[in-house]
């Protein structure tokens, strides 16, 4: 299935949280589905604060007001499955004015919309569960449209009805091909349906508000986002329970809820089992509690699920990221516990017996993110933790046993403190600029190497992939242009745009209420070399065949994300200690070409790119059947070849019992592909210049 681009921000949530006792939520009224004067108030004030601290400048015309409208549709019918296209052409005539009502603060169009929505929502359900009564024929030669083209509104109720026939007819056979029987399936899915009218019966007009001043914010760019204030007051809680619960990032992704990311250290990430773009299909309480089907669920309710005490259990139904919508899920046990942050520290470890590089040895420095334990700092402690400290001990360590290079691996590395992706630079070069900051007013400022004088001084390499973000950017950019060492890997993120959270308060003296908060972008990173890290990321020197598998991923695959640009440069001294790349790329390609581990990510990464890019599936279960097989088969064969190859014996992933030692020496073969072939890349620029030895200089 072809993943959807995160829309909507204010879908994320943080399950690092303990559990919370929250009432159960009962169904609202339409009859108290309109604007508060509170509402009003936000809105104005949102207005105000967009147009004068955004970083792209607001202009609120008709051609604005439109754009969060289609973000508004879009936000509530994804899929479009509700309404009709008359609603929209009613919505758009409506909203003509909609510019000059939104400048006033007037939310009647936002709550028009719901309401309608709501009504169309029971519609559809009721639709759905006659359907389930009845009888599908799977030997049909059939297709269902996996997203509707853009602006596909159906025409009218027959329509419709077309559309949902074979949504359902698709849910019943991805459950069918998944073994279930029929009377299983007509009971989840009946109670799928029910839910979510259900769910969409529990929003109150704080949920309406939020999810229309979000589509008003998408419609700047896709970083901004409105927190109401009960959303405020459960980031609030969240941020003070000392990080406990499975350590994973969430986002809503049309029906499922989808892994955007896992926190290093937390249970999610040191299982191994819980990737980004895993989906979300089922949660289950204790070892042995059933699992609830929270398909169609709404993200909150999928987080008051899944968050709970540490050391009880949480039990996770997962599909994997284009695995097909009729692969079978895979259970993952969880404990939540506290998510410490010597978990998420770097570490080291050195590779050596490099072929055709004899003597030459690779310290191997892994940065899961740029931390600082500012809690620690502000009480005074000597001791703190920090990603430059722990970095420092490690260079120590490794250069005293007589590594020839330093390889820095950032990949998956979502970024963190800006202060410590400046200071860790600093350990590598003498002084000067790390990085460019320009603000919504035009002012520019250049974060600066704190401290003179240089760490190591011998042969350096950045490793990075797709998800090395931010903070990492940042660091990879300047050891780039200071030409102080090869960046080798993947296109990076692409996110070099900075935010700040606003008290929506603080701009009405004397309110009373709570207005919620505004998560706003207010200035941009750009490099010393004056190009942004926006957008396009950080291309390597030595780029890895994986990049082109990549279709849209990170900022690229956003809706509406600000554009790269330049600023001038700042004043540095480049320091030429990376030359040769292009024959260090030419013997990394030759390398590469016969190596078992880089086939098999390439084909991986074609298999996948295959899947994310299919527009419909059959409904033919035996078309449905062969064609899942064969990409299951076509993945497994390259991996099983790449293990033996490595000594190792492939292990069932779906097995149960499961061998786990097997398991993580399995993914930990899979993880060092890249890794090594980065340290090969290193001793080749080692041997480029014989005369090149790695050395300390201490500075206090």
């Amino acid at each position: 299935m072809r993943p959807r681009p995160l829309r909507y921000p204010f879908l994320i949530a943080l399950l690092l949280t303990a559990g919370l006792a929250v009432a159960s939520p009962r169904p609202v009224a339409l009859a108290d589905l309109y604007p508060v004067p509170e509402q009003t108030k936000s809105a104005v004030v949102i207005n105000k604060v967009l147009e004068r601290y955004h970083y792209r400048k607001l202009s609120l015309d008709p051609a604005f007001a439109q754009a969060v409208l289609a973000n508004y549709l879009d936000a509530l019918d994804p899929s479009k499955s509700f309404f009709l296209a008359r609603d929209v052409r009613r919505f758009e005539d409506g909203g003509r004015r909609l510019d000059e009502r939104l400048r006033r603060g007037e939310l009647d169009t936002a709550f028009d919309v719901f309401r309608l929505y709501r009504m169309r929502v029971d519609d559809r359900v009721d639709y759905a569960l006659r359907l389930l009564q009845g009888e599908f024929d799977f030997t049909r030669d059939e297709h269902y449209a996996l997203e509707p083209p853009e602006d596909a509104w159906a025409e009218d109720g027959a329509e419709l009805d077309e559309r949902w026939r074979k949504r359902v007819k698709n849910d019943f056979l991805v459950l069918r091909l998944a073994d279930r029987d029929d009377a299983d399936i007509r009971e989840r899915l009946r109670k799928r349906y029910e839910g979510l009218a259900r769910r969409i019966e529990q929003f109150d007009r704080d949920d309406v508000f939020q999810a229309f001043m979000n589509a008003y914010t998408l419609a700047l760019e896709p970083h901004t986002s409105y927190m109401s204030p009960s959303t405020s007051e459960n980031f609030d809680i969240s941020m003070k329970l000392s990080l406990e619960g499975i350590g994973a990032v969430l986002r809503a992704d049309n029906e499922y809820t989808v892994v955007q990311s896992t926190v290093p250290g937390g249970p999610a990430r040191e299982s191994g089992q819980v990737h980004t773009g895993d989906q979300i299909v089922g949660v289950g309480q204790g070892l042995d509690g059933s699992f609830e089907d929270v398909v169609g669920w709404r993200l909150e309710d999928v987080v008051e699920k899944i968050r709970g005490p540490k050391g009880s259990v949480v039990r996770l139904q997962l599909l994997s990221k284009g695995a097909g919508v009729s692969a079978r899920a895979r259970e993952v046990a969880l404990v939540r516990n506290e998510i410490k942050l010597e978990d998420q520290a770097a570490k080291s470890y050195v590779i050596d017996d490099l072929e055709a590089s004899p003597g030459v040895r690779v310290g191997v420095i892994e940065i899961p993110a740029f931390y600082r334990d500012f809690q620690a700092e502000g009480e005074g402690r000597r001791d703190f933790r920090s990603t430059t400290r722990d970095v420092r001990v490690l260079i120590d360590d490794l250069v005293m046993q007589g590594v020839s290079g330093l390889l820095i691996d950032l990949r998956a590395n979502g970024g963190g403190s800006l202060a410590e992706a400046t200071a860790l630079t600093g350990l590598f070069i003498d002084t000067g600029p790390v990085v460019q900051v320009k603000d919504a007013f035009g002012r520019v400022e250049v974060e600066s190497d704190p401290e003179s004088g240089v760490l190591y001084t011998g042969p350096l390499a950045v490793l990075v992939d797709r998800d090395s973000a931010s903070a990492s950017e940042i660091f990879a950019a300047a050891i780039q242009d200071y030409g102080r060492g090869w960046v080798i890997g993947e296109p990076t993120f692409g996110k070099g745009t900075v935010q700040t959270l606003i008290d929506l308060n603080r701009y009405v003296p004397g309110e009373q209420t709570d207005l919620g908060r505004l998560r706003l972008t207010m200035a941009e990173f750009f490099r010393i070399s004056g190009g942004s890290t926006q957008l396009r990321g950080v291309e390597p020197d030595i780029r890895f065949p994986t990049a082109d598998t990549v279709i849209d991923h990170g900022e690229r695959a956003l809706d509406n994300p600000l554009p790269w640009t330049r600023i001038s440069p700042a004043d540095y001294r480049h320091l030429d200690m990376a030359g040769g790349a292009e024959t260090l790329s030419r013997k990394s390609q030759a390398r590469i070409a016969d190596d078992l581990g880089f086939r098999m990510l390439t084909e991986r990464g074609k298999l996948l790119r295959e899947m994310e890019e299919r527009t419909q599936v059959s409904l033919n279960e035996a078309q449905r059947r062969a064609e899942d097989e064969r990409l299951e088969s076509a993945f497994k064969a390259h991996q099983d070849r790449f293990l033996r190859a490595q000594g190792i014996t492939p292990v069932d992933e779906d097995a149960d019992p499961i061998d786990e030692e097997a398991l993580e020496a399995q993914r930990e073969a899979i993880s060092r592909i890249q890794v090594e072939e980065a340290a090969r890349i290193l001793a080749d620029g080692i041997l480029l210049d014989r005369h090149a030895q790695p050395r300390a200089a201490m500075t206090d």
